[in-house]
């Protein structure tokens, strides 16, 4: 019967034997579990289960207190020096304290930054805990924002329809590293690069397109897709003719029946709904005048989702839980795809200097990896609507943001800090 020491020495020679250097894991290093723990205990199926949902290029430990002897279960992912015994996993502030802070500390900030309203949704263990509103969602009228009022979510539309692509992916109806161009009757853009763009290329924003195309309509390609990040809009519209020629529908549609209908999202649409009228809020600009309300009569898988705090941390409480997605294919959204370029967000123009090592963009999500593991995240812009999110798979914790106020991601930082206990990258990153 082996010691705990001893199984943490066997360890680390499997990872010696494995990885010449441990202490450099490269992020597409495959990962096994080693647990170190006396014979007679080991991790129960379902704990296998849960880790097996974790994603690539993150470090989880669990910690186990069995008959007064410490179990270590570490997955190798990512950064990997050394096995290290721990009495517990690192922990998140306790939620009781973030509630009391965000409640106590959102009003200043939304002063601040001249932000009517706003509605934060805070997931922990994979479920929605907390739910509020701040604000007034009409200054007209003075009516507040409740956990029902609809916000314009922006590009927070993109995670939604990627985790819809991969469905599709799970279902073998499409492949993430087949052109695109074979889906269609006939090229999307005249210019033969198109041949190279793929699903995962427009999921992580490689395609070489533009975020939008001209007034003139066209669509250039500005570099051979694949070749670097350059943030696309235009990108997830041409998937999104992918996705409606693979499934015979208008994309509303297809999202209604395989996302927002099974996540009980009983308060979203890519198209614009009549009972959002009593229930959207209205958008201010930086002088605190109201802007002009969009009602979607087309779906844009970018951009066009109409939403609120509660139904979104369901979508996000799908991702962190695993659910409708296969273990593998969960991982593949959250797995590195690319380094951003520090200096620029739509890089069509300029190639990257040197990339980040702490932010990179997954399909469909934005990817911060730090020590304790990745956290995922996207914002979204519409003008007078901002909208954040970001999750903590290992830890299954998450917080939603949605404000009617143009200058309200100027102030999102720490309250995005506070509801996951982290130092969010991504804001420097979107200045």
């Amino acid at each position: 019967m082996a010691s705990v020491d001893e199984c943490v020495r066997a360890s680390r020679a499997a990872l010696a034997s494995e990885w010449p250097h441990p202490d450099r894991v490269d992020l597409n290093q495959s990962w096994r579990l080693h647990v170190c723990a006396r014979d007679e205990h080991r991790l129960s199926s379902a704990d296998e289960k849960r880790l097996e949902t974790r994603p690539e290029a993150e470090l989880i430990r669990l910690s186990y207190d069995v008959g007064g002897v410490l179990v270590l279960v570490a997955a190798a992912i990512g950064a990997m020096a050394t096995l290290r015994l721990q009495a517990q996993a690192p922990s998140i502030r306790p939620t009781r304290d973030v509630i009391s802070r965000l409640r106590s500390e959102v009003p200043g900030l939304m002063q601040k930054a001249g932000v009517p309203g706003m509605s934060i949704a805070l997931i922990r263990g994979g479920k929605t805990i907390w739910l509020h509103g701040f604000g007034v969602k009409d200054k007209k009228t003075g009516e507040p924002v409740r956990t029902d009022t609809v916000f314009e979510a922006a590009s927070l539309s993109k995670p939604v329809f990627a985790y819809g692509v991969m469905k599709l992916v799970d279902q073998g109806k499409l492949d993430l590293d087949t052109p695109l161009s074979s889906y269609l009757a006939k090229p999307y853009v005249p210019d033969e690069r198109v041949r190279k763009i793929t699903a995962r290329l427009v999921l992580s924003h490689r395609t070489g397109f533009p975020n939008w195309r001209g007034d003139d309509g066209s669509l250039p390609i500005y570099f051979s897709p694949g070749e670097r990040f350059s943030y696309s809009g235009e990108g997830y519209i041409y998937l999104q003719r992918v996705v409606e020629q693979i499934t015979g529908k208008p994309l509303d549609v297809y999202m209604d029946e395989i996302v927002f209908k099974p996540l009980r999202m009983t308060n979203s649409s890519y198209v614009w709904r009549p009972s959002f009228d009593s229930l959207t809020a209205t958008g201010y600009d930086f002088k605190g005048g109201p802007g002009e309300l969009e009602k979607p009569k087309e779906a844009g898988a970018a951009s066009s989702l109409n939403t609120t705090a509660r139904d979104y941390a369901l979508f996000v409480n799908a991702v962190l839980n695993g659910k409708g997605l296969s273990p593998s294919v969960l991982r593949q959204m959250e797995t590195p795809e690319i380094a951003l370029d520090p200096a620029c967000r739509i890089c069509v123009k300029q190639e990257p200097k040197e990339p980040s090592k702490t932010l990179f963009w997954g399909l469909g999500w934005g990817i911060q990896r730090e020590r304790k593991g990745v956290l995922l995240w996207h914002w979204g812009d519409n003008g007078v609507f901002k909208a954040f999110v970001m999750a903590d798979p290992a830890r299954k914790s998450g917080v939603v943001m949605f404000a009617n106020g143009q200058d309200a991601l100027n102030v999102a930082k720490p309250i995005i800090d506070t509801a996951i206990d982290t130092d969010s990258q991504a804001f420097a990153w979107l200045k």
